[in-house]
């Protein structure tokens, strides 16, 4: 199997898993281990964040009315709670921005075939998802410590096999956030991180000197980006309506399949 064919395969499970509450970067580190790619170390995780990227811009396709609008509130002369919101924001990056800058290369450790490692976080990832799915929805905005907090929980999700989305969106919701506001407040509070470390990576060059090339990244991360538009809108949908529980299961299984299929 050619190393595109691999890449639009991981992009598909990227498009899929970055909004559903399973675990995107744990899907794809074991992926790329059945699938017996050649990415390690610095490649892999520069492939991992190239997918992220992609569905990134899903994101922002899928809210582009939601993020025009907030921009315009932003960029106004008075306070307001399109600013209020861009503060919260900014607060909810922080742990995650540390985290990224001071432990970028011992986070690349784990993105090397690590199936043990991202099965026993996906089994966490599910217990979260089953706790945050039978907690009563209520009506609470984000307040600025729930935002540090939901980005407490976002930085631990750097690891493989946590769900950044699962774990943002069930934090919020064990805080008693609404649920479709926990889930808009999720899938935007990443981007800056995104495009960030797209801009950081850029400036170093890391894309120019990978030896992945560059049809294979844009192979994946098309593949990321269709799939991520209806997967956000999905999303959606699934957590308004109280359907985490079965990605707990789903998660269950994924971890119990690897560690088995590892075994073999």
């Amino acid at each position: 199997m050619s190393e595109i064919i691999k890449s639009i395969i991981l992009g598909i499970i990227q498009g899929l898993t970055e909004f559903l509450p399973v675990s995107s970067s744990g899907h794809l580190e074991l992926a790329k281990y059945f699938l017996g790619t050649n990415f390690v170390g610095s490649e892999s995780l520069t492939m991992s964040v190239i997918l992220h990227i992609a569905t990134a811009l899903s994101t922002v396709f899928v809210f582009r009315k939601e993020i025009w609008d907030l921009l315009k509130g932003v960029f106004t002369s008075t306070w307001n709670e399109d600013k209020e919101f861009a503060l919260k924001i900014i607060i909810s990056m922080i742990p995650a921005g540390l985290i990224g800058y001071f432990l970028e290369s011992k986070l690349e450790t784990l993105f090397e075939g690590k199936v043990i490692f991202v099965a026993f976080m996906l089994i966490i990832t599910g217990f979260l998802l089953l706790v945050s799915d039978f907690a009563k929805d209520k009506d609470k905005k984000v307040g600025y410590w729930d935002s540090f907090i939901i980005g407490v929980a976002q930085a631990i999700a750097l690891l493989p096999g946590i769900s950044r989305s699962g774990s943002t969106i069930s934090t919020s919701v064990l805080l008693g956030i609404k649920k479709e506001r926990a889930a808009f407040f999720s899938f935007i509070m990443v981007l800056p991180l995104i495009f960030g470390k797209m801009f950081k990576d850029m400036m170093d060059g890391i894309y120019v000197s990978s030896d992945i090339s560059a049809i294979t990244m844009i192979s994946g991360g098309l593949a990321a980006f269709i799939v991520g538009i209806f997967a956000c809108k999905w999303m959606v949908v699934l957590v308004k309506n109280s359907k985490l529980r079965y990605f707990a299961y789903y998660c269950f299984a994924v971890a119990g399949i690897s560690l088995l299929l590892l075994l073999l």
